[in-house]
């Protein structure tokens, strides 16, 4: 038996666990391979008046995983619209709706 909604989510997961296996790869690929691997083929070139390896290692691997980060979040953000899990369809109630005391007692201070 095959439930159209299970078989939503497993492919909403599918695309998940997908995209966060591409920018880890990325990840690795920037942290690992331009900071230690490929540092000497990069040091032949000058960026910002530093080698390029040099700075990949230092600077650029921090530059790379914000970018990433944001990346990572406008990709989940479309996955969630696309699968219809996203906040924007969520049923919000407002906290003094959802708290409301029929009772709720009068905060003007003793009564005579």
């Amino acid at each position: 038996m095959n439930d159209p909604q299970s078989d939503n989510a497993r492919a909403y997961w599918r695309e998940n666990i997908r995209t966060v296996l591409v920018l880890l790869s990325v990840w690795f690929a920037v942290s690992y391979g331009m900071g230690i691997l490929f540092t000497d083929a990069l040091d032949e070139f000058q960026f910002m008046g530093f080698r390029l390896g040099f700075w990949m290692a230092q600077q650029g691997a921090i530059f790379c995983f914000v970018i990433l980060i944001f990346v990572y979040v406008i990709r989940m953000n479309t996955l969630d619209h696309k699968y219809g899990v996203d906040e924007d369809q969520d049923d919000f109630v407002p906290d003094d709706d959802y708290y409301h005391l029929e009772n709720k007692p009068d905060d003007s201070g003793p009564q005579p």
